[in-house]
Formats: structure tokens, sequence, C-alpha cells
């Protein structure tokens, strides 16, 4: 994916032709790269809330009494590529990054750690829960994540396990007899398969109690919620209010453990998630972005002022409002693709509008999610790099981790579709597509205004002439 990365644009520069190149950079967001005449120069690479003002002041003439960096003779060539998010600027240089240094001098220039996670050992004899932030091939489906950082990890797992008996000790056991166990036996918070597992009872018991602790892992604690519900109500049907008491604070306890981890929280395998941010501006809008916008009122207005009447109305040459939608599938992030307002219409068309039907916006935005999935895996049994896997990963926890209000754009998971196993439908899952369009609609076109008051008169009684 990064090796694939290609700036839009591309300008020669020399000193004689500076003024020239700098004004035909646009002043927007974006990622660039400075090139010296050399091929074995190492390119300057950075991104910018304004490419024009950002690369003006590395090429400009240099200042004899500042102390700024300065390129201006050392520079051959400027790409760049307009972006129109910080989201989408950061995933863009760590792509511009890998493609020209390489993904290890990527993760380091951009300081990608790989998040913490929580593994369940299921190929164990006798599975137990850790957290890590160090990635197995084998073990991507039973390894949950990503989370902030190793002690939200830690927390999240404590209280899991505190609801359950599962152990909590690092050693390959052994279980034999006189094994003298540990703190959590004697606290009856263990099953203590150490000592207990020798007996065919003990073992099945072990092996339901993990059975138990997978499921919750990987139901987000519905799996655990769902039976204590069932069992709630029916101890008050059969008016056993002691029990139906206990059992609601039981309810409360995990419900407050759950909580403990974000929706984020899934098998790596699983996670699908929807990602809506601003859109870029189309490149082939940048050439008239220095013209004025006319619209029809103000071409009609300039024909009145000069006596030849109204003229016809022209639609407005301006960019029309977008969002770009990115696709996490399987840990990896894959985007953006531009949802743009309904297609205009092609001279066939107009004449015949029923020979080619436009679509829905519903129907356009399952169709462009349907494209990013299949160029996130080409082939259904392909498994990304986990190299790469691990910088997506750090990229989106980086994001998705702000406070609420520094956190630009909005992410969407799939509908769980009143199913615990959601891993039975990661292949195919249930977008909220209404709720996405109306997130694209809001960062697009922002939030809807209150209009302004209207003045209205009163209806005036007409007064009968006096004869």
């Amino acid at each position: 994916m990064a090796a694939s990365f290609h700036f839009e644009r591309s300008i020669p520069f020399s000193p004689e032709n500076s003024a020239e190149a700098l004004r035909a950079i646009p002043a927007l967001p974006g990622v660039f790269a400075l090139h010296g005449p050399r091929v074995e120069d190492e390119p300057y690479l950075t991104r910018a809330a304004d490419l024009r003002r950002r690369i003006t002041r590395i090429l400009a003439p240099p200042d004899s009494q500042s102390k700024r960096l300065n390129l201006r003779t050392r520079v051959a060539r400027i790409d760049y590529t307009i972006t129109g998010s910080e989201f989408e600027s950061t995933l863009a240089l760590y792509h511009a990054s890998a493609a020209i240094f390489g993904l290890a001098e990527a993760r380091r220039r951009l300081r990608l750690h790989t998040p913490f996670f929580l593994r369940f050992t299921a190929g164990n004899a006798f599975p137990r829960v850790y957290s890590t932030n160090r990635l197995s091939r084998r073990a991507l489906a039973h390894t949950y994540g990503p989370f902030p950082s190793r002690a939200a990890a830690d927390r999240y797992c404590d209280a899991v396990l505190d609801l359950f008996k599962l152990r909590r000790c690092t050693e390959d056991l052994a279980p034999y007899p006189e094994h003298p166990g540990c703190v959590y036996q004697e606290m009856n918070k263990c099953l203590a398969p150490c000592n207990q597992a020798c007996t065919p009872e003990g073992a099945a018991a072990y092996a339901a109690e993990a059975v138990a602790v997978e499921a919750f892992f990987s139901t987000h604690g519905e799996s655990l919620l769902t039976q204590l519900t069932a069992d709630r109500e029916q101890a008050s049907a059969d008016l056993d209010f002691e029990r139906a008491a206990q059992l609601h604070t039981q309810f409360l306890r995990v419900k407050s453990a759950a909580a403990l981890a974000d929706p984020l929280v899934q098998p790596i395998p699983n996670l699908r998630a929807v990602i809506i941010q601003k859109s870029a501006q189309p490149a082939s809008l940048l050439s008239s972005r220095s013209a004025p916008l006319l619209s029809s009122r103000t071409l009609s207005e300039r024909s009145e002022s000069k006596g030849k009447g109204p003229a016809s109305p022209e639609p407005c040459t301006g960019p029309e409002p977008a969002a770009s939608i990115f696709l996490l599938a399987s840990g990896c992030l894959v985007g953006p693709e531009r949802l743009e307002p309904a297609p205009a219409l092609t001279p066939a068309t107009a004449i015949n509008p029923a020979d080619s039907p436009t679509p829905s916006p519903e129907d356009r935005a399952a169709e462009l999610l349907g494209d990013l999935a299949t160029s996130a895996r080409p082939h259904p049994k392909s498994v990304p790099d986990l190299t790469t896997l691990s910088d997506h990963l750090s990229l989106l926890r980086r994001w998705y981790y702000r406070p609420e209000k520094q956190r630009v754009g909005e992410v969407f998971f799939p509908k769980a579709e009143g199913s615990f196993r959601r891993e039975e439908a990661a292949d195919k899952p249930s977008w909220p597509i209404r709720r996405i369009l109306n997130a694209a609609t809001r960062i697009s076109l922002g939030d809807p205004k209150l209009a302004a008051e209207a003045l209205r008169q009163p209806p005036q009684t007409p007064v009968e002439p006096v004869h």
C-alpha cells in the first residue's frame, strides 16, 4: 500500500522561476516533498496546513538576519498532495515516508508504536489473558484492542477477571494434586487448575470458564449481560426478590466492567469502522480557484444594470461540498474515497432520464464502501503484513483516543444485528448508511444553523369608503 504512493502534482523549481512556481502551489493543507537535483539526495518531506505559505518560507529569498531553514539553492522539484483533514494528512505522510524511506524510517519519523492489546491464549491447555504490545499472526483472532495505553488494557483485564475465576499466573501449568496454589485460590477467585484440573470435573469446569471469558471479550459483555437479564426476570417472576436483587447488583458490576472498553476494542480480524473526514478539493478545480465564482443571481443583476434585460441563469462553477470516507478493514486503513453529491446528468440521460436512473445516496454510499472493502482485501484469505497492521492501528489509536472536542471527524461501527458472534458478519458488515450520510453532510456543509427570524406583518383590514 505504501509502495504505490504517488504525489498528485510535481513542479520544477529553480531560483529563477521561484515566483511562478510558488504561485502555482495552492494555499491548502497537504503533504509535500522537496527534491534535490541528484537522485541520491534525501528529500525534505513533511505536511503543512497551508502548502503555499510553508513552502514559501523555505524557498523564498533568505533574510540575512534570519536563522530559518532555507533550501532555495538545493531544491529542483516540488511534489505535493492536497488533503482535506489532519487525519488524511497523517495517513498520506505515513505512506509517502514508507515509499521514500522505508517502513522502519517511516515509523521512526512519525513516532509510531504498537498499541497495547489483550491476548487470550486459546491454544494453551489452561487459557489465560494478559496485556501485550506484540502482534502474532497465529493469535490475531484472539487479540483484542487496540487500547489507549497499557494501563487501560490492564484495568479492563482486571475488571473482567474479577467477574470470573480464570487463572492469573504466568507459568506453564503442569497440574498435580500437591501444588500449593496461590492467594487467588484462597480468595475463591480462581478455579485453581494447578491442583484441581487433575480430575476430569476440574478440567471441564476450567474449560467452561475459559469459553465464558472469551465470549465476554468478543461481545463486550453482552453474552453475560443477556444471561443475567434472563435470570433476573425469571427470579422476579418466581417472586424470589432477594435473588433478583443479587442478580441486579451483578448486572451493574458486569456493565461497569464492559464500559471500560471502547467500541473499537475488537478481535483484530473483526475490526471494522467507517471514518468520515472533510474532503480535499479535487485537482480539476484548482485551476479555477483564483477566478471569481459568479452565481446566476450575480449575472442577472449585472445584465439588468447594463439595460440588457435579465440574463439566462448559469450554474455556479464552484466546487460542490463533499466528504471523504476511510474504511478500517481487518485493522488496516484504506481510502479516502470522495462521497460526492448526486452525479450530474449527461446529455443522453437528460433527454431520457429513465434510460439511466440516478442511484440513490444510500446505494452510492453502499457501493463506495464495497469498493473500499475490495481494495482492502482483494483476496478473502489475504492477511496483512504485521508491520503495516501495527502502524495503521497506531495511527488509528492516535486519532480515535483523543478527547472528543479535539477529534475532528466521525466514526461508525457495523451493526451488531442481534448476534453475539460478530465474526460471522465480519466479511459482510451491515453499516448504518443513513447515519453515515448524515455525518458526511454535517462535515461537508457544517452543522445546520437557525434561520433568520422572518418579520411578518399582520393582515390589514380593508377600509370601506365613506359615502
